[in-house]
């Protein structure tokens, strides 16, 4: 018996969701599972952290401020995994628009006005995080470089860097000693609404923005034939190293204003740990939502929930908060795992009868050859 993988073919969208959300179930058994061979009760624990993120009003909005960064980078990197550049570098993007979006909030007058302050911040991380992201992109443009481990190496550069601008060149005199960065005036700090700061808005809106880019214009249809086939998209006399570096850019720019958005709504001063690895998670956001902008608000509020019931777990029922990672692993395996379910389907083969009687049929024919031959 031969086993082999037969490629589908094309599969409704309702079956590929139902595939996809029972991955995610199973994925969720396993943890369970997991969580009961610790020693814990599984529904418990998982009741302890949908209180915890969504259970009060606090909750839900520290879910949604953790949600909002995750969403924007998830954003940015859907472009460019669109054109299959694989952007691993969101974390050092990130971190490269809070860093100019830093400087240019300390070079603003403190008599600054907010509505002028803020645009300045936004368009500096844009541009910080845009810079960081077209480096690898150019070099995989003109060169092929692996842009995979170009951007995972940069992400370390830039953390660093901001170790090295933390403790010597933008130390505040004024801490004592202490090695950290000034704080941001508050005329760069981002207003509330609702409680929450209004990146939420920001966010929804570049949802919209991308679905339309990459769905509708031109440039979004580029990168979805470069994605599909390089060589095609040359055929159709695309310029593929512009569309790339174009792609990047914007890529970048996303990843960038969600730095800005962190920098301005959340931490108010800059430092290493600004990321929070937040560029790592939206690559599951990113995928997990096959790329599309409005599944994302969705993926991103699940990993959201994880990570903010993740405290509440640990407080609650004593079940580490790392545990969550554990469970951010098995569901993007399972999402992983599903796409093989959702593209190929597994075909079981036996030797048919006609290949055994046609190798009969050529022994019989070599035999009287030889017969023939004598």
């Amino acid at each position: 018996m031969k086993i082999r993988l037969a490629k589908k073919e094309d599969v409704s969208t309702p079956k590929a969701v139902a595939i996809r959300v029972g991955a995610v179930i199973i994925a969720i058994a396993f943890s369970g599972l997991i969580i009961l061979l610790m020693g814990h009760d599984p529904f418990e624990t998982f009741e302890a952290m949908i209180k915890g993120s969504l259970g009060s009003s606090y909750g839900i909005r520290n879910t949604i401020t953790v949600a909002v960064p995750l969403l924007v980078i998830g954003l940015g990197l859907s472009v460019a995994f669109s054109m299959k550049f694989w952007n691993i570098g969101g974390e050092g993007q990130l971190v490269m628009g809070a860093i100019w979006g830093t400087y240019a909030a300390h070079q603003m007058p403190d008599s600054i006005s907010p509505w002028l302050a803020l645009p300045l911040v936004g368009l500096a991380s844009i541009a910080g995080g845009a810079f960081w992201a077209v480096i690898p992109g150019f070099f995989r443009a003109f060169s092929r470089t692996n842009e995979t481990l170009f951007t995972l190496m940069l992400n370390y550069v830039a953390i660093k860097f901001t170790v090295y601008l933390r403790c010597e060149l933008w130390k505040d005199p004024e801490a004592k000693g202490f090695p950290q960065i000034a704080p941001l005036p508050d005329s760069a700090h981002l207003p509330k609404l609702f409680g929450i700061h209004i990146g939420w808005i920001v966010a929804l809106i570049l949802v919209v923005m991308v679905h339309l880019f990459l769905r509708y214009s031109k440039l979004g249809y580029e990168i979805r034939v470069v994605g599909e086939s390089e060589r095609t998209a040359h055929y159709a006399g695309i310029n593929v190293r512009k569309v790339i570096i174009t792609g990047t850019l914007i890529s970048g720019a996303l990843v960038g204003l969600a730095g800005m958005l962190k920098l301005t709504g959340v931490s108010w001063t800059l430092s290493e740990s600004i990321g929070g690895g937040n560029g790592f998670t939206a690559v599951m956001v990113a995928w997990l939502a096959q790329l599309q902008a409005p599944v994302m608000i969705i993926t991103s509020l699940l990993f959201a929930v994880m990570e903010q019931g993740s405290m509440a777990m640990e407080i609650s029922v004593g079940v580490p908060a790392s545990v969550s990672k554990i469970i951010e692993g098995l569901i993007l395996f399972a999402a992983l795992s599903s796409d093989l379910f959702i593209r190929y389907r597994v075909v079981a083969e036996r030797k048919s009868s006609a290949a055994c009687s046609s190798d009969n049929t050529s022994a019989v024919i070599a035999g009287n050859g030889e017969g023939g031959t004598k």
